[in-house]
């Protein structure tokens, strides 16, 4: 799991890359956000188009991280779903929990 962190204005945009999974994947989301958190963001959109692979750990630290960034006073929207992943999202319900886009921009417009 690669992530790279992008701030355009004062949104903080995580290209992820590689396979979100228990462990090395889950860890690195994980720590990142807060992170950005940390430094004082309050807008975050997790851009999961090169994503390869996620697991039940993944969903749950997708799910965790939102509730971290909520929790701490800020948004978090998700960016170019794979078609497994929105599929995966749909079955579990969790799609109606998250800001879902497919264009970066409509994501940053989504701020204002």
């Amino acid at each position: 799991m690669k992530i790279e962190v992008r701030t355009i204005g004062d949104v903080h945009i995580l290209d992820c890359s590689g396979k979100i999974t228990l462990g090395e994947g889950t860890m690195s989301i994980r720590n990142t956000v807060r992170d950005v958190l940390q430094n004082g963001a309050k807008k975050i959109i997790l851009n999961l188009a090169d994503v390869a692979y996620i697991d039940s750990a993944g969903v749950g630290e997708l799910v965790s991280t939102y509730t971290t960034t909520v929790n701490k006073g800020g948004k978090l929207k998700l960016l170019k779903l794979t078609n497994k992943l929105r599929e995966l999202l749909t079955i579990t319900k969790l799609l109606t929990v998250f800001d879902i886009y497919d264009d970066e921009k409509a994501a940053l417009d989504s701020f204002r």
